[in-house]
C-alpha cells in the first residue's frame, strides 16, 4: 500500500554484566515518521548472575524473539546490536520503574522510552479467522511465465456448489505477503475470508521475492507486478471450480493502481475490478497531498505543512528524473542540505528534526519503483476499463486520500464511457479501512479491529449483484 513505511530489526544482544534494575517487564513504543511501533522486552537474570531475555514486537506479530545479553554500568543499559549494525543506550530512573534513551541504526537515532510493566499489553485481532476453516483453503503456486517466476498463493473456495465467481487480490506498495500483513493485522486474510464464507472463490499470492515466491522486488515496478496479477487471473480462470466468466480482480491501494491495468489491457479476461483505496492522479501529487492530510491530522500548523511540502516537491521532482540510484542518493541528499540553507533558522528548526542528509536515507526513495510511481497518471487507463469498477475509500483516509482521488477515479470512468461504476467513501475508516479517530498510520497498530464489516459487505454484495 501507498504508506510510510517502517522496518524494526530483530534483535540479539550479548551479554557482558547482571544488574537487578533492569530485570523485569518493559514497554515502550518506537515512532518511524507517522508509524509506532511497539517493543516489549522481558529481562531475567540466570544462576550465574548475567541477564537473558527475550523482545516482542507486537504489531509485527514478533514474539519471543531469543536476546544475548544486556550492559549494564551504573544507571547505563546498553542493548548491543552489532550484528544488525544499531544499539540502544538508555538511562534508568531514579526509582527504576523507566528507561529512556535512544535507538540507533543505520545513522539515525530515534528516542525509545520504556517503562517497566507488571504484564505485557496483549495485542488483539478478533477478526483473524482460526482454523478450521468452514469452506477448503489450498495452496497453490502461481506461474509467471513471462517474468520467470513463481507465485506462492492460498486460494479458498466454499466446499460445495460451483463454479464460483472469484477474484484476485493485489496488495498496496512495499514488500508484501499474501496477507498484506501490517502491524499485527492481517486485512486480506480477513477480505478473503469473509468473501468465501458468502461464496466467493479468493486467491491471493506473496509478492514477488516475499514468503514462498520467486522473484524480487528491486527494480519492479507496478507495470510488473500487473503481470503477476494477470497471471494469478489466468490460473484462477483455469480452475474447474470458477466461472472464468465472473472472475475479477481487488486491489488496494498500490493494487488499485494495477487493477485497471490489467483490465484495460485484457479487457476479455477481467470480469470486474474493485479499487479499495486506489490512486486516481500521479503519485507526486498522491504524496504531496499524502504528507499535508498526515501533519494536519498530527497538529501541524500550516506553516510547518507548507514548509515540508515545499521540500517534498523539490526531493520528488528530482526523483521523477530518474537516474543511477547511487547518483540519484547523493542529488537527494545534497538537495535537502541546500534546501535547508534557504530557511531562516526558525523554519529550519520546524523540520529538520524530521530531514536526513546523507546519501543511504535515500534508499527507498531513489527507487526505480517510486520514479515511476511518481510518473504514473492512472486515469488515461482508468478511461480505457470497460467492465463494472467498485471503488471504495475511506473518509479519514490520510494516504491515498478521497477528495484528491475518488473523484478523479469516478470521473477519469466516466470520461472512458463506463457506466458500469459504483463509488462510495465510507464514513469513519482510515486506509485499512478500519474505524478510526484521525486516519493517521500511527494508529494502525492500536486499532483492534482489522477491516470494518461495512467494508467487507460493500464488497461481497457488489460481486454477487453483478448480472449473471
Amino acid at each position: 500500500m501507498i504508506r510510510a513505511m517502517a522496518v524494526v530489526v530483530l534483535m540479539v544482544i550479548q551479554s557482558t554484566a547482571a544488574a537487578a534494575d533492569a530485570v523485569g517487564l518493559w514497554e515502550g513504543a518506537l515512532e518511524v515518521g507517522a508509524i509506532k511501533l511497539r517493543l516489549a522486552f522481558k529481562i531475567e537474570k540466570k544462576p550465574d548472575g548475567t541477564l537473558t531475555g527475550t523482545m516482542d514486537s507486537p504489531d509485527q506479530g514478533a514474539k519471543d524473539i531469543p536476546l544475548g545479553g544486556i550492559k549494564v554500568d551504573g544507571d547505563k543499559v546498553t542493548f548491543d546490536l552489532s550484528k544488525f549494525k544499531a544499539e540502544y543506550v538508555g538511562t534508568l530512573s531514579a526509582d527504576g520503574k523507566a528507561m529512556s534513551g535512544d535507538w540507533k541504526q543505520a545513522g539515525r537515532e530515534m528516542p525509545l522510552k520504556l517503562s517497566r510493566v507488571e504484564k505485557i499489553t496483549e495485542v488483539r485481532r478478533p477478526q483473524t479467522p482460526v482454523k478450521p476453516y468452514p469452506y477448503i483453503a489450498e495452496d497453490v503456486v502461481v506461474e509467471n511465465a513471462s517474468a520467470g517466476i513463481k507465485l506462492a498463493g492460498t486460494l479458498t473456495r466454499p466446499k460445495e456448489g460451483g463454479p464460483f465467481p472469484a477474484v484476485v487480490l493485489i496488495t498496496g506498495s512495499g514488500p508484501q505477503d499474501r496477507d498484506e500483513t501490517i502491524l499485527g493485522h492481517k486485512p486480506f486474510l480477513v477480505l478473503a475470508d469473509h468473501l468465501t464464507r458468502q461464496g466467493i472463490a479468493v486467491l491471493r499470492c506473496d509478492d514477488r521475492g516475499v514468503g514462498k515466491s520467486t522473484g524480487k522486488q528491486d527494480g519492479a515496478t507496478s507495470m510488473d507486478f500487473a503481470t503477476d496479477a494477470y497471471a494469478a487471473l489466468k490460473f484462477l480462470r483455469g480452475r474447474p471450480e470458477i466461472d472464468p466468466k465472473k472472475c475479477g480482480l481487488a486491489g488496494h491501494s498500490e493494487g488499485g493502481l494495477i487493477a485497471p491495468i490489467v483490465a484495460a489491457k485484457h479487457p476479455d479476461d477481467v470480469s470486474f475490478i474493485v479499487l479499495l483505496a486506489g490512486p486516481g492522479v500521479p503519485g507526486d501529487e498522491i504524496l504531496v497531498d499524502q504528507l499535508a492530510a498526515i501533519f494536519k491530522a498530527m497538529g501541524a500548523k500550516p506553516h510547518e505543512v507548507e514548509l515540508r511540502q515545499a521540500m517534498q516537491r523539490k526531493l520528488l521532482a528530482a526523483v521523477k528524473e530518474g537516474g543511477k540510484k547511487d547518483e540519484l542518493k547523493h542529488k537527494l541528499a545534497e538537495l535537502v542540505k541546500a534546501h535547508l540553507a534557504t530557511l531562516s533558522p526558525e523554519d529550519r528548526k520546524l523540520v529538520e528534526k524530521d530531514v536526513k542528509t546523507e546519501d543511504k536515507d535515500y534508499e527507498g526513495l531513489a527507487s526505480e519503483w517510486m520514479t515511476a510511481f511518481l510518473n504514473y497518471d492512472p486515469r488515461p487507463t482508468l478511461k480505457q476499463v470497460r467492465c463494472p469498477v467498485l471503488a471504495l475509500n475511506g473518509e479519514f483516509d490520510l494516504q491515498v486520500t478521497a477528495p484528491l482521488n475518488t473523484d478523479a477515479v469516478a470521473k477519469a470512468l466516466a470520461e472512458g464511457g463506463n457506466k458500469k461504476v459504483t463509488v462510495k467513501v465510507l464514513p469513519g475508516l482510515n486506509h485499512l479501512f478500519q474505524h478510526t479517530k484521525t486516519g493517521v498510520p500511527s494508529e494502525y497498530g492500536t486499532i483492534e479491529e482489522t477491516v470494518a464489516p461495512e467494508a467487507l459487505e460493500a464488497v461481497s454484495r457488489w460481486i454477487l449483484a453483478l448480472p449473471k
